[in-house]
């Protein structure tokens, strides 16, 4: 299995637009962070989990023509306005494609794509073929890649986070249900949000990402949704050991 950061940066992305500090005038391409989504896959299955503001950027960076399942964290905009771009997938593969996610993340999406999700006034260039499927409590098997989704605290919301096998996804976190500790034991692999130094109402700043790493106690930890106060190099060197920044365009074979 291997999992590839399609995007490790926050909502505006890395550089922010209308910014002249000094991450965004970066010239270090770690610096650069298009909004967060990873891609795992696998020689049989390819999982696709979010589609990012940036995704038709990211699969043409990285030459993805495929995809066989959506799996969506929440749906705040810069993890699903990308879902159009699903539609270039309907027309090549011949194929409609199943995606997840919770009762309140399909709700928005059928609010808020309704050209989708609804009644089409008209066709045009063609509308995203889309087969919706509330996720449950239970391990499912996508083409041999074992996923549980993963209540996760994301201020007043409750939303997924995923574990594979042994690597767990978890983005936009803000808490973790006590009903979600047990399901991360034993993990080589934590990919867990750090949205910058100061406390923030809806996600882990550094140092809560830090202490709920160390409660995790995986192998290995790789902080993601970054924002444009983290310089990579200066960020890494303070670092505790077994924890590290995600850049875009790193794979993983957990």
């Amino acid at each position: 299995m291997e999992i590839l950061f399609l995007g490790t940066g926050t909502s505006t992305g890395v550089p922010s637009l209308c910014c002249d500090c000094e991450v965004c005038l970066s010239q270090d391409p770690r610096n650069k962070r298009l909004r967060s989504s990873i891609l795992v896959r696998n020689k049989d299955h390819t999982i696709l989990v979010d589609t990012s503001t940036d995704l038709r950027q990211q699969c043409l960076l990285h030459g993805i023509k495929n995809i066989d399942t959506v799996l969506y964290t929440h749906h705040h905009a810069d993890h699903v306005h990308g879902i159009d771009e699903l539609r270039s997938f309907n027309f090549f593969n011949k194929t409609a494609l199943p995606i997840y996610g919770n009762a309140q993340t399909l709700r928005h999406l059928n609010i808020n794509f309704s050209y989708i999700f609804g009644k089409a006034e008209q066709v045009g260039g063609g509308i995203p073929q889309l087969v919706p499927t509330q996720l449950e409590d239970k391990t499912y098997d996508f083409g041999g890649i074992p996923v549980i989704p993963l209540d996760i605290q994301h201020g007043k919301l409750i939303i997924n986070g995923f574990r594979f096998k042994d690597c767990a996804y978890i983005t936009d976190c803000s808490g973790i249900p006590n009903t979600t500790w047990k399901k991360l034991r034993g993990l080589k692999v934590l990919i867990l949000n750090a949205l910058g130094f100061k406390p923030h109402s809806t996600h882990f700043n550094l140092s809560q990402a830090l202490e709920a790493a160390k409660s995790i106690n995986a192998e290995r930890t790789i902080l993601t949704h970054i924002n444009h106060h983290f310089d990579h190099e200066k960020v890494t060197h303070d670092l505790p050991e077994r924890v590290e920044l995600a850049i875009d365009g790193m794979r993983i074979t957990p």
